[in-house]
C-alpha cells in the first residue's frame, strides 16, 4: 500500500509531500483502533539506556516531527522511543525553500532546512495534548539570529523550557543548516557550553526532584583528533550519550548526481558507513563509561546490528521511512529480536555484548 502512495507523493515537491502526509495520517488516526493495531505488530525487544527502560532499541530521529505535531501516531508506529525537534527558543522560518530534496536511487535525502519551528512555547502546548506511551527525547537548536558567543544562553533557555517535558534532551550543535553551529564543537566551545549544561542540569534536577539526561548530537564529519576531545569532554563533563551522527556536508558515492551538488546535510544510505565509523572510533575512546545513540543510514535490522556491534546502544531511523514507509520500524525490531533468539541470549543487551566479545 505504502509503495503505491509512495510514486504519488514522489511526484511532488518534497516538503509539500511531508505536509500532506502529515495531514492524511492526522485524518487516518482519527479511525478507531487505528493505533491500537499499529501498536499491537511490534515486538517487545526491551532495553535500559540513561536510566530510561525503552520498549525496544528502534527510535526515531529528530527531524521528522519538529514541532510535536504528530507524536501520538509516530509512537504507535512501534518506536521504542522519539525525538522531536529540533526546536529553538524563538519561532523561526528555517532557510528559504526548496529546502528538501530526494535522491531516490541513493535512498538518500538532502535537506537544509535550517531548524524551522514553531518555538519552545507552541511545541510545548502541542505536547502537552498527548500522553506519552514511549519515553520522549526533545532534540533543541539555538536561533539562527543569536550570534554564535550567545548560543549557551539559547541552549539554556530551551534545556529549562523542556525539561520538565523530556525523557532526556538531545543538544543538537551538529547541524550543517545553521551558520556557524558546528563551530560549537571546536574543543573550547564545547567545554565551555558542556560545563553551562551541566550546571543547569544539576540545578533543574534539584528543581524538580528529577533527573533528565542530557545527550549530544555531533556530526559525522569529524576526524580523530575532534572525535577523541569530544570524547575526553563528554566524560569530563558526564553527559549522558552521545548521538552519532547528524547529517553530512559531504557526498560519499554521489559523483555525477545533479542535486548533490545542492547544499544542506545528507542522510539516508551514503551516510551509513560514515556514521558507523565515527561510532566505532567513539566507542573505542569511552568503552561503554557513556551510552552512543547511532542514526545514519539504518535501513534494515543489519543495519542496526552493525551500529549496535559498532558501539552504539540505541539507533534511530528516519530517511528509510519516507522510503518504506511505516512498516519498517517493525521489520527492523523483529530482526533484532530474531538476532538475541540466534545468539541463545535472553536480553538484546547480552546479544551485543556477546558478538562484541565483551
Amino acid at each position: 500500500m505504502y509503495a503505491l502512495l509512495r510514486k504519488l507523493l514522489f511526484r511532488l515537491d518534497a516538503e509539500f509531500s511531508h505536509h500532506l502526509v502529515f495531514s492524511l495520517l492526522r485524518a487516518l488516526y482519527r479511525l478507531p483502533g487505528v493505533g491500537w493495531l499499529l501498536r499491537r505488530q511490534t515486538p517487545s525487544l526491551p532495553v535500559e539506556v540513561m536510566g530510561i527502560k525503552f520498549p525496544n532499541p528502534v527510535g526515531l530521529a529528530a527531524g521528522l516531527d519538529k514541532n510535536a505535531d504528530l507524536a501520538p501516531l509516530l509512537a504507535d508506529f512501534g518506536f521504542g522511543f522519539l525525538e522531536l525537534g529540533s526546536v529553538t527558543p524563538r519561532p523561526q522560518p528555517g532557510s528559504p525553500k526548496p529546502r528538501l530534496f530526494r535522491l531516490p536511487s541513493h535512498r538518500a535525502l538532502l535537506n537544509r532546512m535550517g531548524f524551522n519551528n514553531v518555538g519552545v512555547a507552541q511545541f510545548l502546548n502541542n505536547l502537552y495534548q498527548w500522553e506519552p506511551t514511549c519515553p520522549v527525547g526533545i532534540n533543541i537548536g539555538k536561533n539562527q539570529d543569536t550570534p554564535i558567543e550567545h548560543a549557551v544562553d539559547d541552549y539554556l533557555s530551551a534545556l529549562r523550557a523542556v525539561y520538565p517535558h523530556a525523557d532526556y534532551v538531545t543538544i543538537n550543535i551538529s547541524s550543517p543548516n545553521t551558520a556557524g553551529l558546528r563551530e560549537l564543537q571546536n574543543q573550547e566551545n564545547f567545554d565551555e557550553l558542556l560545563r553551562a549544561l551541566k550546571a543547569e542540569q544539576d540545578a533543574l534536577a534539584k528543581t524538580h526532584e528529577h533527573y533528565v539526561p542530557i545527550a549530544v548530537k555531533i556530526a559525522p564529519d569529524l576526524d580523530d583528533n575532534q572525535i577523541a576531545a569530544i570524547a575526553t569532554l563528554v566524560q569530563k563533563h558526564r553527559m549522558d550519550a552521545v548521538i552519532a551522527t547528524n547529517t553530512t556536508i559531504t557526498r560519499p558515492g554521489l559523483e555525477g548526481e545533479r542535486l548533490a551538488r545542492q547544499a544542506g546535510g545528507l542522510s539516508g544510505r551514503p551516510l551509513k558507513e560514515l556514521s558507523t565509523s565515527v561510532i566505532r572510533r567513539l566507542y573505542g575512546h569511552l568503552q561503554g563509561k557513556i551510552p552512543i545513540i547511532g542514526v545514519g543510514g539504518v535501513e534494515t535490522a543489519e543495519d542496526a546490528w552493525e551500529k549496535l556491534i559498532a558501539g552504539a546502544d540505541l539507533v534511530q531511523i528516519y530517511s528509510v521511512l519516507i522510503y518504506e514507509g511505516p512498516g519498517i520500524v517493525r521489520e527492523i525490531v523483529e530482526g533484532l529480536a530474531n538476532k538475541v533468539t540466534a545468539s541463545g541470549c535472553a536480553t538484546l543487551t547480552e546479544a551485543v555484548a556477546k558478538a562484541r566479545n565483551i
